[in-house]
C-alpha cells in the first residue's frame, strides 16, 4: 500500500513530465512500428520523394493537430467563440496570438519527435532524397554514369554499380546528422524558453508550487461538487416527470457565470487570484464581472492555470 501511494504521489507532482515523456515514448515507438511494418520505398524515381516526404511529414502534421485536440485550453479559447453574444473573444489582439503560440508551442513536442526519430532511423529520409533530382545531381558527381537513373533504386539494395549502392551511407548519415540537429535545436529552444518565463515570472518559486496545488485540489472538489449537483438535479428532473409535480428550486449557476469562469485567465499584480474561480467569487458582490481589467497580462509561466478542467481531457 505504501508503495502504490508513493507511485500515485510520483505522479501528482510529476504529471505533466510524465505525460510528456509518455507521449515522446509512444510517438517514438510508433514512428519504428511504421519505418519497419508499413513504410516500403517504391525505389521509382516518380514516387520516392513524395513516398518518404509523406511518411516524414504527414504523421507529423497529424500528431501536431492531435495535440491541439488533447488540450483543454484549446477548447476553452474556442468553446462559445463564434456565438453571436460573444463576437469579441476571437479578436483579443496579443493576448489570444500568445495563447495559440503557447498551445502550438505544446502540440509541437510529439510531431518534432517523429521527425527526430525518424530521421535517426533514415528509412524515410533516404527513400525522399533518392528521389529527388537536386540531390541525384550533386550526389552523383563525379560518379558513374548511370548514377541518376539508378539512386532511387539505393534504397531497395538494386543498383547495379557499387560506387552508387555506396550512397545509401551518405544519406542514412546526412538523415542522422539532421536528427541529431534537430533533437539539439529543440532542446536549446526549450532550455532558453523555461528559463526566460520562469525568469520573467511574477511569482516565487514556492509560491508557483502552492499555485499548482491549488488548482489540482480545486478542480477535485469542483467535479465533486459538480457530479453531486448534477445528480440530484438530475433525480428531481425525473422524479417530477413521472410523479406529474413541480420541481423544487435548485440553484445552478447562469451562463453568464459559467462563462466568467470558462474563459482564459489574466494575471493582475495588484490581485493574485490563483483562478478563475478564485476571481470570480471575490469580485461577483463588488462589480458582477471579472472582465480584464487595467494591468491584466498573459504570462507564459502561469499557462497551466487554463490546461486545467473538470475532466484533463475534452470530450470531443
Amino acid at each position: 500500500m505504501e508503495k502504490f501511494r508513493a507511485v500515485l504521489d510520483l505522479h501528482l507532482k510529476h504529471h505533466s513530465a510524465l505525460g510528456y515523456g509518455l507521449v515522446t515514448l509512444l510517438t517514438a515507438g510508433g514512428e519504428r512500428i511504421f519505418s519497419t511494418v508499413v513504410f516500403q520505398c517504391p525505389c521509382s524515381a516518380t514516387w520516392n520523394l513524395p513516398y518518404g516526404l509523406v511518411f516524414l511529414l504527414v504523421p507529423a502534421l497529424a500528431l501536431f493537430l492531435l495535440g491541439y485536440m488533447l488540450s483543454a485550453r484549446t477548447w476553452r479559447l474556442l468553446t462559445g467563440c463564434c456565438a453571436p453574444s460573444a463576437r469579441g473573444c476571437c479578436r483579443s489582439g496579443l493576448r489570444g496570438y500568445l495563447v495559440c503560440a503557447q498551445l502550438s508551442a505544446a502540440a509541437a513536442l510529439a510531431p518534432l519527435t517523429w521527425v527526430a526519430v525518424a530521421l535517426l532511423g533514415g528509412a524515410f529520409y533516404e527513400c525522399a532524397a533518392s528521389g529527388s533530382a537536386a540531390f541525384a545531381q550533386r550526389l552523383c558527381s563525379g560518379r558513374h554514369s548511370s548514377c541518376a537513373d539508378e539512386l532511387p533504386l539505393v534504397p531497395c539494395h538494386q543498383a547495379k554499380a557499387s560506387d552508387v549502392q555506396d550512397l545509401l551511407k551518405d544519406l542514412k548519415a546526412q538523415s542522422q546528422v539532421l536528427g541529431w540537429i534537430l533533437i539539439a535545436v529543440v532542446i536549446i529552444v526549450l532550455l532558453i524558453f523555461t528559463s526566460v518565463s520562469r525568469c520573467l515570472s511574477p511569482v516565487s518559486f514556492l509560491q508557483l508550487k502552492f499555485w499548482k496545488i491549488y488548482l489540482e485540489q480545486e478542480q477535485h472538489i469542483l467535479k465533486s461538487e459538480a457530479t453531486e449537483h448534477a445528480t440530484e438535479l438530475a433525480k428531481e428532473n425525473v422524479k417530477c416527470f413521472f410523479e406529474g409535480s413541480r420541481p423544487k428550486e435548485c440553484n445552478t449557476p447562469s451562463m453568464k457565470e459559467w462563462q466568467q469562469i470558462s474563459s482564459l485567465y489574466t494575471f493582475n499584480p495588484k490581485d493574485q487570484y490563483y483562478s478563475l474561480l478564485h476571481k470570480y467569487v471575490n469580485k461577483k458582490e463588488k462589480t458582477h464581472s471579472i472582465r480584464s481589467t487595467e494591468g491584466d497580462t498573459v504570462i507564459p509561466i502561469l499557462g497551466f492555470v487554463d490546461s486545467t478542467g473538470i475532466n484533463s481531457t475534452p470530450g470531443l
